[in-house]
């Protein structure tokens, strides 16, 4: 449709639900009686905010001949009732899509779209199975609620659950909570300040009983810290369980830094093979560019500059949706179902390219193995990552010890760009410290293209009965700047079950598999490929206190011994999937 077309704007439309709460929408289409294809946004961050209108421009939308339905969900701003998150958007999705799809103005067949939690508001949806959705458009969101948003690898996400609830959830929601929850007013400059002096919020011990989110602010915060295992209270919302009930096409976007990335990877791999139909399972798509959670086509990831390729300029976007939603929507032959399934940035080239498949079936995958002569403490000590397994090597000893944990350096956070600041960060001073073991390869000959899942396997042992270990991959360049790739943890008690976690026999070597999820990173020659190594990431994740007690509940801080193996009997390394070039 040109340019010049009239548009029809129209706010707080109301949407009521089975359970009789009101929700409201603002609606963009263009003016007459359509039919038209429909797009649905449902949203806790405020239909009038930019940030709505920023995951995919509702003008440019109508314009190209869409209605565009933008709902403030359950709770949140304009409408009515409680919000607890996540619960209430699978019946509420369901009933926003079919009444939706039953306007006039509508052709009946509606997708939706959105980043983050306006990603899960789209899989929750689905899973009700509404007759009129037609089609998903997941930009940074995750395929689990509980291991990929609220913990990862059983390790609280400390610095990303607080920060988004205070701010996001809670403060700038503040006049509908205070209203439904009868929260006195002066709680809004106590949030403020809260906010304000976050550091403290990340140090307050125990866990459980942090005073920033009670009086009914945020029930569901504290409910994630009082259910740290995979129980029914997580199974029944887990996306990954339900992908073989869900029968719509998606066109998953993710980011290398985004704190979703393994989940935005999941739902992709978990449809593709598990989709209701033929039609879910053929219609996945998967983009992924170089960017930290919401900097959809920005430039940088931190302090990263990732050339003008990674910009809104040359990826479009918004054009991306729209030609999505044309042909699911609207039987549009503009031939997107026929380009490569996956399109990935592959970093250090810092270029776009079109693949067939992920992961890449051209890909070896490659051990890198730990070396040393039993001081691989700092980036000052003697370790090494060799293609060649260890045979007789003495093992890597650190002091853990929660109450001075490692800093976090950047990574995938969320959402405070000063207490949680993401994307790509220098490593170099975090590698100064005795408890960060660091393991690097000699300078390469020649360019190595790394693209593909990224896991460390690693035998050690605790003085503890319960503890953490940390893994991170690295870049490092000729002149010592060492870029972080991708990042994971393990708490030891979940190291066999998320669901039922054993205690450790202080002294025992066992194995750990550490998810680092994957990145696409080309180090140049002249670069080393590095390993970090230890037992924090704080705030990034909370502190294990290493006593076995429920973290949550505990006060206590205890120190532990930790040994990292890598001999011919234990042989710890990082697996690499490597590109032939």
């Amino acid at each position: 449709m040109p340019d010049s077309i009239s548009l029809k704007i129209e706010t707080n439309i109301a949407v009521a639900m089975r359970d009789g709460v009101t929700l409201y929408a603002d609606i963009y289409r263009p003016e007459g009686n359509g039919p038209f294809p429909t797009i649905l946004q449902r949203t806790p961050y405020d239909k009038t905010n930019a940030l709505s209108a920023s995951m995919l421009d509702p003008i440019r939308s109508a314009k190209a001949g869409f209605a565009v339905v933008i709902q403030d969900t359950r709770g949140r701003h304009a409408s009515e009732g409680e919000f607890y998150a996540f619960v209430d958007d699978i019946d509420d999705g369901y009933d926003t899509v079919e009444w939706a799809a039953a306007q006039p103005w509508s052709n009946g067949k509606v997708g939706m779209y959105g980043a983050s939690y306006v990603g899960a508001t789209q899989w929750l949806a689905a899973t009700s199975r509404p007759p009129h959705l037609v089609a998903l458009a997941p930009t940074v969101t995750a395929s689990n609620y509980h291991d990929g948003w609220t913990y990862q690898g059983g390790a609280f996400e400390l610095g990303f659950n607080m920060s988004w609830t205070l701010l996001q959830l809670t403060l700038a929601n503040f006049k509908n909570i205070s209203s439904v929850q009868n929260v006195p007013r002066e709680r809004h400059g106590e949030l403020i300040r809260v906010v304000d002096n976050m550091t403290e919020g990340f140090e307050h011990l125990p866990t459980k009983d942090f005073p920033g989110l009670d009086s009914g602010m945020a029930k569901y915060y504290y409910d994630w810290l009082a259910h740290p295992d995979f129980d029914d209270y997580w199974k029944k919302l887990c996306i990954e369980g339900h992908h073989s009930e869900i029968d719509v096409p998606a066109m998953h976007l993710g980011g290398w830094y985004d704190i979703f990335l393994g989940g935005t990877i999941r739902n992709y791999l978990g449809m593709k093979e598990s989709g209701a139909n033929e039609t879910a399972r053929g219609g996945q798509k998967l983009i992924i560019g170089p960017w930290a959670h919401g900097a959809r086509g920005s430039t940088m990831a931190g302090r990263h500059y990732f050339g003008i390729m990674a910009d809104p300029a040359a990826t479009d976007i918004d054009g991306m949706h729209l030609r999505w939603f044309d042909h699911w929507l609207n039987d549009g032959k503009n031939g997107i179902t026929e380009e490569a399934p996956v399109r990935i940035f592959v970093m250090g080239d810092d270029q776009w390219r079109d693949e067939q498949e992920w992961p890449l079936a051209r890909a070896i995958e490659t051990k890198y193995y730990l070396h040393s002569g039993g001081k691989a403490n700092s980036k000052n000590g003697d370790g090494s990552l060799e293609i060649d397994s260890p045979q007789s090597e003495p093992p890597d000893v650190f002091l853990y010890n929660p109450a001075d944990p490692v800093p976090t350096a950047g990574g995938a956070l969320c959402c405070n760009p000063y207490y949680a600041a993401n994307g790509a960060y220098d490593q170099n001073e975090v590698e100064e410290r005795q408890d960060v073991l660091v393991y690097s390869t000699s300078p390469l000959e020649r360019d190595m293209e790394v693209t593909g899942p990224v896991t460390v396997t690693l035998w050690a042992s605790t003085s503890a009965t319960d503890t953490d270990f940390t893994a991170k991959l690295v870049d490092v360049c000729e002149n010592g700047c060492a870029r972080n790739l991708t990042d994971g943890i393990i708490r030891a008690r979940y190291r066999d079950s998320m669901s039922n976690p054993t205690m450790l026999e202080p002294g025992r070597p066992y194995c750990y598999d550490i998810d680092l999820w994957a990145t696409s990173n080309v180090f140049k020659a002249g670069h080393q490929i590095r390993l970090e190594i230890s037992s924090s990431n704080f705030p990034r994740f909370d502190r294990n206190t290493n006593t076995g007690n429920i973290i949550a509940e505990d006060t206590e801080l205890r120190p532990a011994l930790q040994t990292i193996f890598h001999d011919g009997q234990q042989a710890s390394y990082v697996s690499v999937a490597i590109v032939p070039r």
